[in-house]
């Protein structure tokens, strides 16, 4: 691990160029770009093939779903193993996993069960390598490079996404639905292999072993359990976690209504999808202004307002209007998200020096399910109020989050994190010596 005891610049404003200088940063951001877009070229992909065999619009949307909420469980349930095996081996293990599934899927005729549980199995183990990589990108940028590189994680996943839904679309007309999943597969291939040859072994102490007390049956089980109670159980943790849970999930539940919203509205064919694409261009452009223009303790000082502003743009859906305003309603709370970028640092400060690992695998996996479960609320609430309403009802929710987090100290401040030199008021939470990005 790079050394970092000397003392980092509070109010030091990295840049993108310095990120990208990092090798190992580097491979992993462009490895992760990768299969982000072969993700998207899975799941839109396998749902097609889903709905082409059985005609079921439930077993489609199932399909598309099915690997979100298994990774909560395999967080809580394997999460350990992100702090105890080396790097390398989990994650271009877990890209050969993806790999070998949708290999599966695209050569071997199953029952829609069975293909079902393939997706769901490789979905377990997601968090134990997307956490082992997080941790080595928290050990390889310092300070504020590691808020830009989350920046350009966040930029990338966007831009990864948009590519994969288009690709699979292409893909799947040009060669149809088999074809296209042996596609993504020769993609999460490449990434193995990239990564197992690139990545450089870690250092001798780099990473912890599994402790005497957890050896044995169910060891990394137990190991894990524990883990993410004692994450849990810390409050700046536990508060720092649900303050990216929860805006997130509230923004899913109204997103999950903009096709039925164009719908109700009679807008022209199409236009939910623009609709639909106003969100992620509001994204990259808050993570790229936000993330290279603002000082640290700005961008702190912003969570607040930027969440707000996640939040109250949707209130306006109330009112059902147009096409061009409902557009830059969307646009200006996908700027909103840019908020997560001023909480990074507080919560690489928080967590324990040799829980990082499971730590940021229990965060991404709360976000996949929450953002699931949101769409299923606020699509019950629809069914009462119209889509408008509910809509209107998840940007109140969001805005209410923001008022939560006014409550933890004063807007002018920086968001307060745990003294180095003494942790957390219940022992669980030290200072770490670098900083964090998935």
């Amino acid at each position: 691990m790079p050394p970092t005891a000397q003392p980092v610049q509070v109010n030091h404003r990295a840049t993108y160029r310095e990120v990208l200088a990092e090798p190992r940063f580097r491979l992993l951001f462009s490895t992760r770009t990768v299969a982000i877009t072969a993700d998207s070229l899975r799941i839109t992909t396998f749902s097609v093939l889903v709905f082409a065999a059985t005609g079921s619009a439930l077993l489609s949307a199932l399909a598309f779903g099915i690997g979100f909420l298994p990774q909560l469980f395999g967080s809580l349930l394997l999460g350990s193993l992100a702090d105890q095996l080396p790097p390398r081996t989990l994650i271009a293990g877990g890209y050969a996993s993806q790999c070998a599934a949708a290999l599966l899927l695209a050569l071997v005729r199953m029952p829609i069960a069975a293909s079902l549980g393939v997706v769901a199995l490789v979905a377990l183990a997601t968090p134990v390598f997307h956490g082992a990589s997080s941790r080595l990108v928290a050990q390889s940028l310092v300070g504020d490079a590691y808020v830009l590189g989350r920046s350009l994680n966040n930029i990338a996943a966007s831009g990864a996404q948009l590519s994969g839904l288009a690709l699979g679309g292409a893909a799947v007309a040009a060669l149809g639905p088999h074809r296209a999943l042996t596609l993504s597969a020769a993609l999460y291939l490449g990434c193995a292999l990239a990564v197992r040859i690139r990545l450089p072994r870690p250092q001798a102490g780099e990473f912890g072993r599994t402790p005497a007390s957890t050896r044995g049956d169910g060891g990394t089980v137990r190991a894990s359990l524990n883990g993410a109670g004692l994450l849990l159980r810390g409050h700046t943790v536990r508060r720092l976690m649900l303050a990216q849970w929860l805006p997130p999930a509230f923004v899913a539940g109204a997103e999950s209504l903009i096709v039925a919203y164009a719908g109700g509205r009679h807008f022209a064919p199409g236009w939910y999808a623009v609709l639909m694409g106003c969100l992620p261009v509001g994204m990259l452009v808050g993570d790229l202004l936000v993330g290279r223009l603002l000082r640290p303790p700005t961008r702190e000082r912003l969570v607040v307002p930027l969440i707000a502003l996640m939040g109250l743009p949707l209130v306006g859906f109330a009112a059902e209007p147009g096409v061009g305003v409902s557009s830059w309603l969307l646009l200006l709370c996908g700027f909103g998200f840019a908020y997560g970028l001023g909480l990074q640092r507080p919560f690489l400060d928080a967590l324990p020096q040799d829980g990082q690992g499971q730590a940021f695998g229990l965060l991404g996996s709360g976000n996949m399910t929450l953002q699931g479960v949101g769409p299923a609320g606020f699509g019950a609430v629809a069914a009462g109020i119209g889509t408008g309403g509910a809509i209107a009802l998840a940007g109140i929710a969001a805005a209410l989050t923001a008022s939560w987090i006014l409550t933890w100290h004063p807007l002018t401040s920086p968001i307060p994190v745990p003294n180095c030199s003494t942790g957390s008021e219940n022992g669980t939470e030290q200072h770490a010596s670098s900083t964090p990005a998935q």
